[in-house]
C-alpha cells in the first residue's frame, strides 16, 4: 500500500468515525437510538448524498470503493466485536426459568409470520421486486424472512445504550432473535441457492441446517465448558497475563470453527462472548471492559456507518412498496409476538414492549436485504425497502424502550410469569 493509498484509507476511517460519532451524539440529545445516527452517518456519505461531490478529481464514493477489501474487513470485526460483546452481558442466555417464554415467543411470534410470509407469498411477489436471478420460491423466501427477522446486532447496540443489556428483558429478546437468526441464515441459504436454478442442493442445504443447529448447541453447552478449563488451566498463561489477548484470541477461534464449518460467523461471536464469561465475568472484567472501550470508539461506530454506506437510496426507491410492507409485515410481527406473549404468561405493557422489541429488523434485515440483492433474488427498489425497514423499525423500538425508561416503566414484571423468582425490572439509570 501506498503512501497516498494509506492517506485515503484513513480519509475515509476518519470521515466515518467521526460523522458516526457526532449523529450518534446529537440522535442520543433528540431521544432517539444512537445506532440510527451511525447507519445515518454512512447514507449521508453515501453515493445518494455527498459521496457524489467531487474533491479535485476524486469523490468519498471513488475512494470508499477504492478501500472497499480493508472497509469489508472493517465492517465485519466491527460486527463480530459488537457480538461477541454482546454475548459476554448475556450471561444467563437461556435460563431454566425462560426457556418456556423464549419458546412460544419465537415459535409462534416468528412461526406464524414466517408462515404466512410463505403462505401468501406467492400472491404478492411478481416483477416489482425480483431481480435477475430470480425465482419464485426464492423471493417468497426473502418475504418470509422479511417479515420474520428480528436484529440481534441492532437490538445489543439499543440494549447496551440504554444500559439494559444485563436484564431479564434482554435475555429474553436476545434469546428469541438468536434462535429466529438460525431460521434467517437457513433460509437464506436455501434461498441463494434457489436463485437463478431450477432444483435444489439437498445435501448441502441439510448440512448447512444441521452443522448451524450443531454449532449452536455446542456453543451453549460443552464449548463453554471446555473455555472454563482453559481459562483455569495452569499452562495458559496468556489468559493470566495476557487476558485481553485472550479474549480476542477466543473469539477468533470461534469464528474460525464456524467458518470451516460453514456456519455464521455472527453466532460464532456471540456464544464466543458467551463462554468467556460462562457466569462468570469477574475473571476477565478488566479485559471485556477494555475491549469493549475500543470497540465502541471505533469499530462498532465504523461497521454501523458502512451498513449506512452500502445503501444507495438513488438506485430505487417506492414509497407505496415501503408503507405497503412497513404497514404489512410491522402489523403481522406485532400481533404474532403478542399473541405469543399471552401464551407465555405476558399481559399490558409487557406485550408492547416485546412486541415492538422484537419488531426491530436492525442488521439481519440489511444483511438480509444485501444478500437477495447480490445474489441477483431481489432488485434495486425492494432492496431499498427491506433496508429503510429494518432502520425504521429499529429506531421505533430504540425510541420507545427509551420512552419507557424514562417514564420509569417496567419493561417486564418483576417476577418471571411462571411465578418463579427472577430479576426484571430495568435499570433506569
Amino acid at each position: 500500500m501506498s503512501n497516498a493509498d494509506l492517506t485515503s484509507l484513513l480519509l475515509v476511517l476518519l470521515l466515518l468515525v467521526g460523522l458516526a460519532q457526532l449523529l450518534g451524539y446529537l440522535f442520543t440529545r433528540l431521544r432517539q437510538p444512537k445506532v440510527v445516527g451511525e447507519i445515518l452517518a454512512g447514507i449521508v456519505l453515501g453515493p445518494a448524498l455527498l459521496g457524489r461531490i467531487k474533491f479535485g478529481q476524486t469523490s468519498f464514493a471513488d475512494l470508499s470503493n477504492h478501500h472497499a477489501v480493508v472497509l469489508n474487513f472493517v465492517y465485519w470485526l466491527g460486527l463480530l466485536l459488537l457480538m461477541f460483546l454482546s454475548g459476554a452481558e448475556t450471561r444467563e442466555l437461556f435460563t431454566r426459568e425462560e426457556r418456556r417464554e423464549v419458546s412460544w415467543l419465537a415459535i409462534v411470534g416468528t412461526g406464524i409470520p414466517f408462515i404466512l410470509g410463505l403462505v401468501l407469498g406467492p400472491l404478492l411477489v411478481g416483477p416489482a421486486i425480483e431481480g435477475p436471478n430470480s425465482s419464485r420460491f426464492s423471493l417468497v423466501i426473502i418475504l418470509a424472512v422479511g417479515v420474520a427477522v428480528t436484529s440481534v446486532p441492532v437490538i445489543s447496540k439499543i440494549f447496551s445504550d440504554l444500559h439494559i443489556l444485563n436484564t431479564r428483558f434482554a435475555r429474553l429478546v436476545l434469546g428469541v432473535a438468536v434462535l429466529e437468526d438460525i431460521v434467517l441464515w437457513a433460509a437464506l441459504a436455501v434461498a441463494t441457492a434457489l436463485a437463478g436454478k431450477a432444483a435444489l442442493n439437498a445435501r448441502h442445504m441439510a448440512y448447512h441446517l444441521v452443522a448451524t443447529i450443531g454449532f449452536f448447541v455446542f456453543g451453549l453447552t460443552l464449548l463453554p465448558r471446555l473455555v472454563k478449563r482453559l481459562n483455569k488451566a495452569k499452562i495458559n498463561v496468556i489468559a493470566k497475563h495476557a487476558p485481553i489477548t485472550y479474549a480476542i484470541a477466543v473469539l477468533f477461534a470461534y469464528c474460525v470453527l464456524a467458518g470451516a464449518l460453514d456456519v455464521s460467523m455472527v453466532f460464532a461471536a456471540f456464544l464466543a462472548g458467551f463462554a468467556v464469561v460462562h457466569k462468570k465475568r469477574r475473571l476477565f472484567a478488566d479485559a471485556l471492559e477494555a475491549i469493549g472501550k475500543v470497540s465502541f470508539a471505533f469499530f462498532v461506530p465504523v461497521y454501523f456507518a458502512i451498513v449506512g454506506l452500502k445503501l444507495d437510496i438513488a438506485k430505487g426507491f417506492s414509497w407505496r412498496m415501503l408503507l405497503a410492507f412497513l404497514l404489512g409485515s410491522c402489523v403481522v410481527k406485532i400481533l404474532s409476538v403478542s399473541l405469543a406473549g399471552r401464551m407465555a404468561g405476558f399481559r399490558g405493557l409487557e406485550l408492547i414492549n416485546l412486541a415492538i422489541t422484537t419488531n426491530a429488523r436492525g442488521g439481519p434485515g440489511i444483511v438480509l436485504a444485501s444478500v437477495a440483492y447480490d445474489a441477483g433474488i431481489i432488485n434495486a427498489t425492494f432492496y431499498t425497502t427491506l433496508v429503510l425497514a429494518a432502520v425504521l423499525t429499529s429506531q421505533f423500538a430504540g425510541a420507545w424502550l427509551d420512552y419507557v425508561i424514562r417514564k420509569g416503566w417496567p419493561l417486564l414484571r418483576e417476577s418471571a410469569p411462571t411465578g418463579q423468582q427472577n430479576v426484571a425490572v430495568i435499570e433506569t439509570t
